[in-house]
């Protein structure tokens, strides 16, 4: 097997157990010798994980290449730890041939220490030392010259430099306990470096499992342990739209729920609240994390009106001493405050709420906060946790080359942020819309009375972080209630409902039964009332307006044959959204329609039989319903489901910030549906 193959089998083996490393966290490298192709003789390369890669999923395409002459000649023009960053600008002119990924800030204390293969890892137990008060004497007991202390220095080529040192002034070490970050081990062949990890891993683990105290995060606190599970999701989803508000005062947020066991055991100890505001310490912690959670100094007994109001105050209070940290630290080159909004708000009884700019940003970043607890149980069990100081943590959060990684990152889609809950998106029209939205950037909710196909939408459109399906029946207020708190369990609230959930039955006058006639106006009129009214609570509990878009029907407007129940129940909708457009206009939300028509390819309702009732009406074959309905309109064409999507999409990307109470047709031009 070749160097780069080991390599990447290594390290997705490391990455693969959060044990070893948090995600994205750490490094690994290989050195070995290939042809240069200008040459064509040997020429020494290093492969080291690239800027921003995650080990347990790393390829060939996520390592940097660099040539080791050219990086270990950096050693004679560095000039010192005042110039660090020029040093990261300074690994581009080592790359081999195209390069692979960008090189990180780690790369020097891959390419500096002199063997063949490198980990840097940030395994819980491992940083556990790395934050103990007497971390050097720790390391030396449990270790002996088998594992180095290297004090805290921020990553870079010092670093590296440090750990060079160590490295041939121990010949009998393996690895180095890096102070307040994680740990380094190398070795001369994959394996042996790869069992030099585990090593010091496992023995960290094993330290504290035998010769840590108990309790070492204090006594369980009366009325803060956690609560029956049915009561805490129940509290949960209230709350969820709520913090994801005041998470969002400077920019919006997705949130991510976690009542995970090491969550609730952590908020039920005495300690918890000295620790939370001691912060965390490994820099790939924080820069998810920020230095320190928001924590809720009430029991989860509190009621819910005085939680509430408890969290906007300690909210109000951490925007505060966010900005007077930033002040205390900044200096004249700082890059700007990004925003003083906790990421980790933190509820006894509950669990833990994190928040990101997507959902993968917010999930991870609560996994970071998991990885924390373990290492302030960890250094408590052995020691005191102890992290590094606050000013080092600004230097790393606010330093110009994570400025510039920000920079780097891709502009926004037009609904990145937004939490999207499609009604009826099993097939048809949902479908397209479910789409067009996650497309768009959007989270979306995928609810369908047909629970195979709201799963197999949500499984198109991607992974757990970009879609969820739900069972949902319109008509059940306490499955439309549940349907809108799985929104808030799974992303953090709701911003943009579409009401599209639907039926069909055509039948004259004469033929149409109270039942044809209750089925029609229970899925449409009271269903859209009912999913409205639960988005509208979570929207105004949220305080950042949203949208809901009613799918309609030019049959609303149009006086069609054989169409009273359909026709009727439609022009309820086409009124609600009017209704509802004057009432929720002060809290920002926008209530617009859709009214489309002979939506036949693909669409679940003319599918149903719809279609075929309604071609016998017309007199044509149900395989040309579609064509028949094109050539009545103005404009000639079938209108298909993503025409639909296009509408949706249009009335919530930004642009139309300032209409409401609007419909749209897209039927491709109906004089007798024209809005008058």
């Amino acid at each position: 097997m070749s160097v780069v193959a080991d390599l990447v089998e290594r390290s997705n083996r490391l990455g693969s157990d959060p044990r070893n490393t948090n995600y994205a966290g750490g490094n690994t490298s290989a050195k070995g010798s290939a042809t240069d192709p200008v040459t064509g003789g040997p020429v020494e390369l290093m492969w080291v994980k690239g800027s921003g890669g995650d080990l347990g999923t790393l390829t060939e395409a996520g390592l940097a290449v660099l040539r080791l002459d050219r990086l270990r000649a950096l050693v004679d023009v560095y000039p010192g730890v005042d110039s660090e960053d020029e040093m990261v600008a300074a690994f581009d002119y080592c790359l081999h041939g195209r390069g692979g990924a960008p090189p990180s800030i780690d790369t020097a204390m891959h390419g500096l220490v002199d063997a063949s293969h490198v980990d840097h890892l940030h395994p819980d137990a491992g940083i556990a030392f790395a934050t103990a008060a007497d971390g050097e004497a720790l390391t030396k007991e449990c270790f002996g010259d088998r594992v180095a202390w290297v004090p805290w220095r921020r990553p870079g080529f010092q670093l590296g430099l440090d750990i060079a040192e160590v490295k041939r002034r121990w010949p009998r070490a393996v690895g180095v306990i890096l102070g307040g970050h994680g740990i380094t081990a190398w070795g001369s062949t994959s394996e042996e470096c790869e069992a030099h990890s585990l090593e010091i891993i496992h023995a960290a683990q094993a330290f504290i499992h035998e010769r840590g105290r108990p309790e070492p995060l204090g006594p369980i606190v009366a009325g803060y342990q956690a609560l029956p599970e049915s009561a805490r999701r129940e509290r949960a989803a209230a709350l969820a739209p709520v913090l994801r508000g005041l998470a969002s005062t400077d920019r919006r947020q997705i949130g991510h729920f976690t009542d995970n066991e090491v969550v609730l055991d952590f908020l039920s100890r005495a300690r918890h609240p000295t620790l939370a505001a001691l912060g965390t310490s490994c820099p790939d912690h924080f820069l998810r994390t920020k230095v320190r959670p928001m924590v809720l100094d009430l029991p989860g007994s509190a009621s819910l009106a005085e939680t509430v109001t408890r969290l906007t105050e300690l909210h109000t209070a951490y925007r505060e001493e966010y900005a007077a940290y930033y002040v205390r630290h900044a200096a004249p080159d700082s890059p700007p405050m990004r925003g003083a909004d906790p990421a980790i708000v933190l509820v006894p009884g509950v669990g833990m709420f994190s928040f990101g700019a997507n959902k993968q940003t917010a999930r991870v970043a609560g996994e970071f906060y998991v990885n924390a607890i373990n290492v302030m149980r960890g250094a408590e069990a052995i020691s005191t946790y102890t992290p590094i100081d606050e000013s080092e943590k600004f230097r790393i959060e606010y330093w110009a080359l994570e400025e510039a990684k920000l920079a780097r990152m891709p502009k926004p889609k037009p609904l990145a942020a937004r939490i999207a809950l499609v009604t009826g998106a099993g097939s048809g029209i949902g479908r397209a819309i479910a789409h067009r939205l996650a497309a768009e950037g959007a989270c979306v909710v995928v609810a369908d009375c047909d629970g195979e196909a709201a799963t197999r939408v949500a499984g198109e459109l991607g992974d757990t972080d970009v879609a969820v399906d739900v069972v949902a029946d319109v008509t059940d207020p306490a499955a439309v209630r549940e349907m809108v708190r799985a929104a808030s369990l799974a992303f953090g609230g709701v911003d943009l409902v579409v009401n599209n959930a639907g039926l069909s039955v055509s039948k004259p006058l004469l033929e149409t039964t109270e039942a044809d006639w209750d089925l029609q106006h229970d899925v449409m009129a009271k269903g859209s009332f009912l999913v409205s009214r639960e988005a509208a609570r979570a929207m105004i509990a949220q305080r950042m307006g949203g949208d809901i878009v009613y799918i309609s029907s030019k049959n609303s407007l149009f006086a069609g044959p054989n169409n009273v129940a359909y026709g009727a129940a439609k022009a309820d909708q086409a009124h609600q959204v009017r209704l509802l457009a004057a009432e929720l206009g002060e809290h920002g939300i926008r209530v617009n329609g859709i009214n489309p028509d002979g939506v036949v390819r693909g669409s679940g309702i003319f599918a149903g039989g719809w279609g075929a009732q309604r071609a016998a009406v017309y007199g044509v074959p149900e395989e040309e319903l579609g064509a028949f309905y094109a050539q009545r309109t103005l404009l000639k064409r079938e209108v298909l489901p993503e025409h639909v999507a296009n509408a949706v999409f249009v009335l919530t990307a930004g642009e139309l910030s300032h209409t409401t109470g609007l419909h749209i047709p897209v039927d491709a031009g109906v004089a007798a549906a024209f809005l008058r």
